[in-house]
């Protein structure tokens, strides 16, 4: 259906409860759409929880990316002030703007960087060689498909144009790409000195950027002293 028919003859919108992201009343598609455009929520959720959990410098380096990118996504709006489609269509908008869509952007951010942390940071530790591959290639797809799938419901919600999500998802991709080598190059050398600081020792702020493989260390360690707590223990009981 052609932009034009579809704001000639607006349906009705229901929104979702808490997040007022809208979807046309009676239309499933649209309304598991809405729900997928909220993954970039719960993206920033997640990173804020694993932050206050973890306290690794390298996730707190990829949170600040994420807010980095859309600073610049806000910037970027206001000054080419493009107006969305539909105009009126939805009640319930931060901004009128619509250039660069910041849905696409941050979800584009995200899996760009998270492609680069996958292959170029996390690296092989045990013998599964090709399951670790096998994994590392599923989870990319997943992630690809997510974003596709952010990106498109962006447009079929009547909230961004085509060119708008795409250009949103190239600069959301070139600010990971260059975030990430930034981080790797730049900031990761300092990490030390960083969590060597009094006030990192304070909120346990720790750096892992020595560890080839953070999920395989912290599972090897964990069994470790678990095995060494369990043995001592059995040797309290006897």
């Amino acid at each position: 259906m052609a932009l034009e028919e579809q704001c000639s003859a607006p349906p009705q919108w229901r929104s979702i409860s808490f997040t007022h992201v809208e979807f046309p009343k009676d239309d499933l598609t649209g309304q598991v759409l809405a729900y997928i455009s909220l993954l970039p929520i719960a993206i920033l959720v997640g990173f804020v929880t694993l932050i206050m959990f973890k306290r690794e410098l390298h996730t707190i380096s990829f949170f600040g990316g994420l807010i980095l990118n859309e600073g610049v996504n806000w910037l970027i709006k206001h000054i080419i002030k493009e107006p969305r489609p539909c105009a009126g269509a939805h009640t319930t908008l931060n901004t009128d703007y619509g250039m660069p869509s910041s849905h696409s952007q941050l979800i584009w951010f995200f899996v760009v960087y998270f492609f680069l942390f996958l292959y170029l940071r996390m690296h092989q530790t045990n013998n599964a060689r090709c399951v670790d591959l096998l994994w590392r290639h599923i989870l990319s797809i997943v992630l690809l498909g997510v974003a596709l799938f952010v990106s498109y419901s962006r447009v079929y919600l009547l909230y961004h144009t085509w060119s708008q999500v795409f250009y949103g998802g190239v600069a959301g991709s070139a600010i990971g790409i260059i975030w990430f080598f930034f981080t790797q190059e730049v900031l990761t050398p300092i990490f030390p000195k960083i969590a060597a600081w009094p006030i990192s020792e304070y909120f346990l702020v720790r750096d892992t950027s020595l560890i080839p493989n953070i999920l395989w260390f912290e599972y090897t360690v964990t069994r470790s002293e678990a095995r060494n707590r369990q043995r001592k223990l059995g040797t309290k009981l006897q």
